[in-house]
Formats: C-alpha cells, sequence, structure tokens
C-alpha cells in the first residue's frame, strides 16, 4: 500500500475517531516521524508513545520531551510494550485527552474510537496486544511481525477496554518516502522500520559500529569476546564470523584452475550483529543525540 492510500484511508475513518496513538521508536524520537501524519490527521487529541524504552538510553528523557513540547507534542508516554510497561497509563491519559478535548459532545454514547499510527516495525501491533492483555486479559489481537509492514489489516476495529468502552484501529504503518538526509535513514534502517536490503546489511552494521562506539557502549566487545573496541566494521565482521562458525566455501581461480578457499561469511556476520543489537543484546543507544545538542530556534506554537 503507498502512502498516499493510506492516509486516505486514515482521513476517511477519522469521523469515527476520538484520538489518535501514535507509535514511534524511543531510540529515534525525532527522527522518522511521519510530518504528513499530522497534516492529514489534523486536530484531534494525539498521545506519542514512545516504544521499545527498554532498548533506549534515555538518560536525556527530559531533553527529548522538551524538545517534543517545542515542536507541539505535549502528551508523551514511554512503552515497552512486550512487558507491558507503563501500558496502564495510556487508557486514563486518552480518556482524559478526549474528555478534556473542545469538541467531545458524543452525549450519551461512551464508546471511545481510537486510531493507531505510526512508521513500519515500531510495535503498534504490540501496543494493541499489551492494552488487550492489561484490559480483557486476552492473548494476541494483531498479527506482530519483526519486518516493517507485516501488519496488513486496515482498519480492524480491535476491543481494547471495557470501562470506558474503548476500541483501537490498527492501521499498517506509514513512512514517509521523504528522508531528509542519510544519517535519518541509516537511523530507521538500524532500527528495523527500513527492509534492511534497501540500504545493506553492510552499511547498516558499519553504522550501528559507528554508533556504539560514539556513545561508549562497547557490550558488543564482550558479547562476541572481541577482546576489544574496535572501529573497522570488516575486522569486527570477520571475528564475529569466526567466532559463530559462519564460514563458506569460495571458488577463487588461480593460473592452474579453481581452487575452493574458505572465507569468513561477512554477511551472516552482519545479520547477526544487527540482530543481536535489535534484540537489546547489545545495550541501550539513543541514535538522536546529536540533535539533542542542536541549538533550538524559537518554534511559535500554534493555539491550542
Amino acid at each position: 500500500m503507498n502512502e498516499k492510500t493510506g492516509l486516505k484511508k486514515m482521513q476517511s475513518s477519522l469521523k469515527l475517531v476520538d484520538c489518535i496513538i501514535e507509535v514511534h521508536d524511543a531510540r529515534i524520537p525525532l527522527s522518522g516521524r511521519n510530518p504528513l501524519f499530522q497534516e492529514t490527521l489534523g486536530i484531534k487529541p494525539h498521545l506519542l508513545v514512545l516504544n521499545k524504552m527498554d532498548l533506549a538510553d534515555l538518560k536525556e528523557k527530559q531533553k527529548i520531551l522538551g524538545r517534543l513540547n517545542k515542536e507541539g507534542v505535549k502528551n508523551v508516554i514511554f512503552t515497552n510494550c512486550l512487558k507491558d510497561e507503563n501500558i496502564k497509563q495510556i487508557v486514563p491519559t486518552v480518556t482524559e485527552l478526549i474528555e478534556s478535548g473542545y469538541r467531545y459532545h458524543r452525549g450519551e454514547n461512551l464508546e471511545y474510537c481510537i486510531m493507531v499510527i505510526g512508521v513500519p516495525n515500531v510495535g503498534k501491533s504490540s501496543l494493541i496486544n499489551s492494552l488487550r492483555r492489561q484490559h480483557l486479559k486476552k492473548g494476541k489481537a494483531s498479527r506482530v511481525g519483526g519486518d516493517p509492514g507485516i501488519t496488513r489489516a486496515v482498519m480492524s476495529k480491535i476491543q481494547v477496554c471495557e470501562r470506558p468502552l474503548m476500541f483501537l484501529l490498527d492501521t499498517p504503518g506509514v513512512l514517509a518516502p521523504r528522508i531528509p538526509d542519510v544519517e535519518t535513514g541509516l537511523k530507521l534502517a538500524t532500527c528495523g522500520t527500513i527492509l534492511d536490503h534497501l540500504v545493506g546489511e553492510d552499511i547498516i552494521a558499519d553504522y550501528l559500529l559507528f554508533s556504539l562506539n560514539k556513545q561508549q557502549q562497547f557490550r558488543y566487545v564482550e558479547h562476541y569476546d572481541l577482546g576489544e573496541a574496535c572501529d573497522d566494521i570488516g575486522s569486527v565482521l570477520k571475528r564475529i564470523a569466526i567466532k559463530l562458525k559462519k564460514i563458506h566455501k569460495v571458488k577463487v581461480l588461480t593460473g592452474t584452475g579453481d581452487v575452493n578457499v574458505i572465507q569468513p561469511n561477512y554477511s551472516a556476520a552482519a545479520y547477526d550483529f544487527i540482530r543481536s543489537f535489535r534484540n537489546g543484546l547489545l545495550g541501550q543507544v539513543m541514535f538522536d543525540t546529536a540533535i539533542l545538542e542542536e541549538p533550538q530556534e524559537n518554534t511559535v506554537l500554534p493555539p491550542e
């Protein structure tokens, strides 16, 4: 589904919706959020859920909240949907947002409808499943996939709470086709919101190593028994491949014919390095540290 179709479908459902929950990755709180969401979906009450908080280095949490506040995002909850952390805050926050909204005049109809949006693979389905576990003690309502865009059933209506009666519409994630710079693209790819093959696992692995070293997050050294930190991705992948016994035979042409040479499987090593990071085995990171350190322009917010 292309971006415009997805946004059109969301827009057509807006008359049913009382509040928008935007889910995003806590490791990139200021990068990659789709600006078209706000333009298309207008002035509905809005809650930003920064998921995967367990994978994020949140030492600068107050700075992140301050920056988002200046961008007009005032309601933010950090979550870990897989372990239901902070999920209990969501329904009360959404209820308060709806009931304090000046457009709320639903009279006797105390049925709330929520729309979940966000770029791919940030945990939209995990959030729905987590809310369901919390409020109805039921399991999986939405299929969850580790690849961007696995949730394909558009506008399925899923009950997540009985009091107040609350439903969620789950929509496929929509990623802005316009990524403003290369580094934003690399951040998104490393967090898994863009399919790996579109960027290349070797490039993602290189950016990941650069980021881990820059943030002095050296858990990868211990995880792979490397002995010391290293900034050469070729050397790191070679050692990972040897440790994991990821080797393959390659035919090499010589003057006397073909010779089979055993070489480290760099692709398999890169795959393992990236997956280990995404599974939280290489420590917590914050990819938006540089943005937080930038001087901020004074943004004039529209009146509420």
